[in-house]
């Protein structure tokens, strides 16, 4: 981006300077034709000063004087000979000069002109000289831009096609320009990326299908065992006490076993669903704080949401940023939908060498025992019907906190509920 700054300022610099050229040059043009005709009046007034007179002067050779007439000094007063001096009726503009010789004024010398002409070829090939360097540049800057930009952004259109059909194999060519060299490498990455996930998915999908069934065999065994004590005691084979307990024992243990076998269907099943890797970096709560609050601030202006945010001291935090934000966007996310709109809080504090941030949105406090599973797996409350949702959120915000080895928890409040992520 800044070198497409620069080539925007270089194109206001060259138009300055075509321009200031073009400018100059008419400014010359006018000047020279201003001085023209008063280097032949010098010359001529030059001439005169020695003993010449003004009737022997050879006008042709001249290109704007056209006539000099001589008033001289005792005929000033006359006001017949003064009146028809002074008085040119014709359309050639006049200069007057008095002549002096042996430190005497002799008299007054008019010079009639014909004042020079813009020399319109000149101009003109100014004028196209100037217009020849901005098509050049504009040319020039249409062809950067075609190399630069068009080219390599058509060559995406086949790029996009492929990953939206799933075809994620081949190398994507990287372009050596600054503007999409980056973005095609992110491109790769990416295609990278979805072709390793895709094929972890149907390693899941086959391990899942293989537990499965190895699980459904294995539950066949309780189970059958709890129906044959079951008809037993419902066709009362059992006359011994201590034999109906036995069975119903049995029966229980069982329904234990299957019981277990059902939880570690669902852990698996979460499993699948969740499977979140995350970096063990470093990052600084000011940038953490910068991406949310960019992040978050339009959002909540179009809800007319006040959003405040406490003091904090910057400092070192564990993990991974792009989880991080992950998480507070699911907070806020959440606020929006079950908050009433009108505040959330960000306040900062330590405590046992850990930062906890607390976030705060006002609203509905839940039931106390809806508060004790907000944290589970595709649990939803009921504040949320005839909202979107997956009952995910604050799961995985919970898990991925975890993973960086910190931890979030829920305070409920009278007006609101707050959210408070500790980082180590």
């Amino acid at each position: 981006m800044r070198k497409y700054n620069k080539l925007i300022m270089f194109s206001v610099f060259m138009y300055l300077a075509v321009a200031l050229i073009a400018g100059y040059a008419v400014r010359k043009a006018d000047t020279s034709r201003d001085k023209a005709y008063k280097v032949e009046i010098n010359r001529i007034y030059n001439s005169l000063s020695g003993d010449m007179s003004p009737d022997r002067l050879d006008l042709r050779t001249f290109r704007y004087v056209k006539a000099v007439t001589f008033l001289a000094a005792e005929d000033i007063e006359s006001e017949e000979k003064a009146g028809d001096f002074f008085a040119a009726g014709n359309t050639l503009k006049s200069e007057l000069h008095p002549l002096f010789a042996d430190g005497f004024m002799k008299g007054i010398l008019r010079f009639d002109y014909q004042e020079p002409g813009y020399n319109i070829r000149s101009l003109l090939i100014i004028v196209q000289v100037c217009l020849g360097v901005l098509e050049l540049f504009v040319m020039a800057v249409l062809i950067y831009l075609k190399y630069q930009l068009i080219r390599p952004f058509q060559k995406l259109t086949g790029l996009q096609e492929d990953i939206a059909k799933g075809h994620l194999t081949g190398i994507v060519k990287e372009e050596k320009n600054k503007y999409f060299g980056n973005f095609m490498r992110s491109l790769g990455q990416m295609k990278d990326a979805l072709e390793v996930s895709g094929k972890r998915r149907l390693e899941l999908e086959r391990e899942k299908k293989k537990m499965l069934m190895s699980l459904s065999h294995d539950i066949k065994t309780p189970l059958n065992t709890i129906k044959l004590y079951g008809k037993a005691l419902e066709e009362e084979l059992y006359k011994d006490e201590e034999q109906k307990k036995t069975a119903a024992r049995q029966i229980g243990v069982n329904a234990a076993r299957i019981g277990q076998y059902v939880e570690e269907i669902m852990k698996s099943s979460r499993e699948d669903i969740l499977d979140i890797h995350v970096k063990n970096e470093e990052f600084y709560l000011a940038e953490l704080m910068r991406r949310v609050l960019d992040a978050q601030d339009e959002k909540c202006s179009i809800r007319m949401l006040k959003l405040q945010t406490g003091d904090f001291t910057d400092r070192l935090l564990k993990g991974d940023i792009d989880r991080a934000v992950e998480v507070f966007d699911n907070i806020f996310e959440n606020a929006f939908k079950y908050g009433d709109n009108r505040k959330i809080e960000i306040s900062f504090y330590e405590e046992d060498y850990c930062q906890l941030i607390r976030i705060f949105n006002t609203g509905m406090a839940v039931s106390d025992n809806e508060f004790n599973h907000i944290f589970e797996s595709f649990y939803r409350g009921t504040n949320s019907t005839g909202k979107q949702g997956n009952g995910l959120g604050l799961y995985i915000c919970r898990e991925i906190m975890r993973k960086m080895g910190g931890e979030i928890f829920a305070e409920k409040e009278k007006n609101g509920m707050a959210f408070v992520l500790v980082f180590r």
